[in-house]
C-alpha cells in the first residue's frame, strides 16, 4: 500500500504529497504503537497487547483518513479557486458582449483564450480525470 513503485509522471504534486505524508502519519502511529506496547510489557501489564489493535486497527487508519481528508479538501480547494476565476472571466466575457462592446468573433477568440490558460495553469488536470474514473 505505501510502497508504490508506479513512476510519479503526469501525477499531481498533491497526490505525491499526500503518499509522503501518508507513509510519516504511518510509520510515527506505527513508533508510538511498538512504544507504548513494548512500555506496557516492560511494566508488566498484562494486557500490553491491547495496545497492538488500538494502534494498528483504531489510531493508524483515523490518523490516515484525517490526512488524505485534509489533502483532498486542500486539493478541492485549490480546484474551485481555479474554476471561480475562469467563471469570474466568462461572467465578464459575456457582459461586455451582452453590451455590445465586443463583437461575436472577439468573444469567441477572448473564450478560447481563457480556456487554454486555463488548461495550461494546470497541466495535471487529464492525470486528475483520469484517476477519478
Amino acid at each position: 500500500m505505501f510502497n508504490d513503485n508506479r513512476p510519479h509522471h503526469g501525477q499531481h504534486p498533491l497526490e505525491r504529497g499526500t503518499l509522503a505524508v501518508t507513509s510519516l502519519v504511518a510509520a510515527g502511529v506505527t513508533a508510538l504503537t511498538l512504544t507504548v506496547a513494548f512500555n506496557l510489557l516492560a511494566l508488566d501489564v498484562s494486557l500490553f497487547w491491547v495496545a497492538f489493535p488500538i494502534g494498528f486497527g483504531v489510531v493508524l487508519p483515523a490518523a490516515i483518513g484525517i490526512v488524505n481528508a485534509r489533502q483532498h479538501g486542500e486539493q478541492r480547494t485549490d480546484d474551485t479557486s481555479q474554476r471561480s476565476d475562469t467563471h469570474t472571466g466568462l461572467e465578464i466575457l459575456r457582459q461586455r458582449y451582452a453590451t455590445g462592446e465586443l463583437s461575436e468573433e472577439e468573444f469567441e477568440h477572448h473564450v478560447e483564450r481563457l480556456l487554454e490558460s486555463e488548461r495550461e495553469e494546470d497541466p495535471y488536470d487529464d492525470a486528475r480525470t483520469e484517476n477519478r474514473r
